[in-house]
């Protein structure tokens, strides 16, 4: 094994640690045009529960064979309005493991369009947020300060609730979304004034 294949392993050693520190747990593509997914063996093993599936087109119910019954209408019905608008794919949902344990996924992708506006192909991870979803330990070491960039993260958020709000959601809670919405808005627009 030469100097590049060890440094290349290295590398691909410190991105795997990486991405468990970081609670990365898969990774999928969605190509639109031909309607198949393709998992990585971490997220094959969560969203169809057999790991077999890896690295191989899938396409149908078999795709989100583990995902909570409760939460599959909406994931669908989100998921479709996410790939239609284009850019960031952001889902928060339940699955099943093999031995009835349940896990909390988020899924964060992105979106492309063809030429002529068409859904042509996502990508993303899976992020497995369990322990905060179940009150796990966290560990804050400050504030970081607020730039533009987090701001418009926060406003990417900000949407994402906004477009899963059901349409029959409280309007207190539509007119809340709204106000976060505006002011980080503001918040923007005066950090270019400056």
């Amino acid at each position: 094994m030469g100097f590049g294949a060890i440094s290349q392993q290295t590398d691909l050693e410190h991105l795997r640690a990486a991405l468990d520190a970081s609670c990365v747990v898969g990774t999928w593509k969605w190509d639109h045009i031909r309607n198949v997914v393709t998992y990585d063996e971490g997220a094959a093993l969560l969203l169809t529960g057999d790991p077999e599936l890896a690295d191989r087109e899938i396409c149908g119910p078999i795709a989100l064979k583990a995902v909570h019954p409760t939460d599959m209408t909406w994931l669908m019905e989100h998921m479709l309005k996410a790939v239609q608008a284009g850019g960031l794919v952001l889902a928060e949902y339940r699955v099943f493991k093999k031995d009835g344990t349940v896990r909390w996924l988020l899924s964060r992708g992105r979106t492309y369009h063809d030429a002529v506006g068409q859904p042509a192909r996502s990508h993303g991870i899976l992020i497995d947020i369990t322990e905060m979803r179940d009150g796990g330990e966290r560990y804050i070491l400050g504030n970081p300060p607020m730039s533009n960039d987090n701001l418009e993260h926060a406003a990417d958020l900000s949407i994402a609730l906004k477009q899963s709000l059901p349409l029959d959601a409280p309007t207190e809670v539509r007119r809340a979304v709204d106000l976060v919405l505006l002011s980080i808005g503001r918040s923007i627009s005066q950090t270019l004034d400056k």
